[in-house]
């Protein structure tokens, strides 16, 4: 018994320390006070933000409940052992093995202590110079994220796409939403390569090409993200491509500039000129946010002029020919199963940058 209760005694440190990384009664105080808003009634003149709560109450309540149901465990297990002694040994060992497991799976979330870890995620690809083999291997990425979203149950919805004149994509973005995306998906930020033998070179000859992932957090307002009106310049113009009535026909289209960095953000897939002001904002706001982490910025006051992810940052190999092996360059992590990889299963590169 003695060991049982050393065993327990740790894992009640374990979880402490677990609940103050994660600021967990803070979190706990938070939810109250959203549960008292939510039961106003004077909320639900307001839909959208009725909307909004509601769904902040239910990502927290998932996120702060298996904790507070771990500690309870805890508790009433240290209490049996005082009651029961020896006849529950057993019993006891059972319970404790369970809630072992239980911390082992709960505490993946230390991963995910960063500022906007626990947001949503703008996913942009964009094709790189080399024409149709670049743009074809952009829609080989745009599949292997869509399979790796319906695989852990994250909700894609397209904002943008732009096909290809012969195949593939020249850029698609799409916004996701989920669990902690955003602190999963970060580590695809970055340039993916990919060599192999061409399918639309009639020499059939090996190909290198490239494509940009931004991984960007949703931020929907300017309370963590404060840009100054004046550091703006807005320009509107009619969009391309198919669309429906009105929208080639009206300045619809909206491309933002953010003048101190030169940021860039053109949005024209949405029937109005507010729909697409609105999605273009939200995406500059997740360009600012990620520029902020990667320069250690204090403010969007203090960031440097240049693009949120640069064609430099090369960050994986795909390699389909003369062998297989896709390789990240920043954590060594391969798997030489590359069509497994391209179908979706990332998790193990994720898991080996985040523990990183």
């Amino acid at each position: 018994m003695e060991d049982i209760k050393k065993q327990l005694a740790q894992l009640a440190n374990l979880v402490a320390e677990s609940w103050a990384k994660l600021n967990l009664p803070q979190k706990l105080a938070n939810l109250k006070s959203l549960e008292q808003e939510i039961a106003e009634p004077e909320l639900w003149h307001n839909p959208e933000r009725a909307k909004s709560k509601n769904e902040e109450f239910a990502h927290l309540k998932d996120e702060v409940e298996p904790w507070t149901l771990l500690k309870t465990q805890i508790d009433d297990l240290e209490g049996l052992i005082e009651l029961g002694g020896e006849d529950l040994k057993d019993e006891i060992a059972g319970q404790l093995t369970a809630m072992q497991k239980s911390y082992n799976t709960l505490k993946k979330a230390l991963r995910f202590t960063g500022e906007f870890d626990h947001a949503g995620a703008i996913l942009r690809i964009t094709a790189g110079v080399g024409g149709t083999e670049a743009m074809d291997w952009a829609s080989m990425l745009e599949r292997m994220y869509l399979r790796f979203f319906e695989k852990n149950n994250f909700k894609a919805g397209l904002v943008e796409r732009v096909a290809g004149e012969e195949a593939g994509i020249k850029t698609a973005v799409y916004e996701v939403e989920g669990r902690d995306v955003y602190g999963t998906l970060k580590s695809e930020h970055g340039v993916h390569r990919l060599v192999r033998l061409s399918p639309f070179n009639a020499d059939n000859l090996r190909q290198t090409s490239f494509a940009l992932v931004e991984i960007l957090p949703i931020i929907k307002s300017d309370t963590d993200v404060k840009i100054d009106e004046k550091d703006l310049r807005i320009d509107v113009y009619h969009s391309g491509g198919h669309g429906g009535q009105s929208v080639n026909t009206t300045n619809s289209a909206v491309r933002i500039t953010h003048l101190p960095t030169n940021t860039v953000v053109a949005i024209q897939n949405e029937r109005s000129q507010l729909q697409n002001k609105e999605k273009a904002m939200e995406i500059l706001r997740g360009k600012l946010a990620q520029m902020k982490l990667e320069q250690q910025a204090e403010s969007i006051d203090k960031l440097r002029a240049g693009e949120s992810a640069k064609w430099g940052q090369q960050i994986r190999n795909y390699v389909l020919q003369p062998y297989q092996l896709v390789k990240d360059t920043r954590t060594k992590h391969e798997e030489k199963d590359a069509a497994r990889v391209l179908d979706g299963d990332i998790m193990p590169f994720i898991d080996s940058f985040l523990e990183q």
